[in-house]
């Protein structure tokens, strides 16, 4: 199973990114190729996604972990019936954070200013498994892609919560 994972320190709370990445309607902000996200209904969304040759491209979520307490949040994309199913048998994202100490998080001032105290490690973990011929070949390919994704992804939630 293709599995990229990685990890950045954001200097921003870990309550602040987590009414981000909880709240569906956030992820054309930060997670990349999402113009917008629709029928949020509970535990379940449908992304809008824009492809490289400017294609709409729809695919649907269900939350199948929300820990507020351990600020730990999984979604799993829907596949059975739709064209990603041909590709993967599962697909799913997780988003952890971990509030950083004040001591560890303590940068020197820019420009006079007070730096922020509040930091945020936060890792992004998706993991695929994929279908057929894919196995064997297309993992490095995939694992790749994904992290790719990931550090877009991250970019976004700094660039945000910033």
């Amino acid at each position: 199973m293709p599995t990229a994972r990685c990890t950045r320190t954001i200097a921003a709370s870990a309550d602040e990114l987590w009414l981000l990445i909880r709240d569906p309607h956030h992820l054309p902000r930060w997670w990349p190729r999402v113009t917008r996200v629709e029928d949020v209904e509970g535990d379940a969304f449908t992304e809008v996604m824009r492809t490289a040759k400017g294609r709409l491209v729809r695919a649907d979520f269900n939350v199948v972990q929300a820990d507020e307490r351990e600020r730990a949040l999984r979604w799993s994309q829907r596949l059975e019936g739709t064209p990603f199913g041909r590709l993967l048998s599962s697909a799913e994202t997780e988003v952890r954070l971990t509030p950083v100490t004040a001591a560890a998080a303590a940068t020197p001032a820019v420009d006079g200013a007070p730096a922020s105290a509040a930091a945020t490690e936060v890792t992004i973990e998706l993991r695929q498994s994929l279908t057929g011929f894919f196995p064997r070949f297309g993992g490095f390919m995939v694992r790749r892609a994904a992290a790719a994704t990931i550090e877009e992804a991250l970019d976004g939630l700094e660039r945000i919560s910033g």
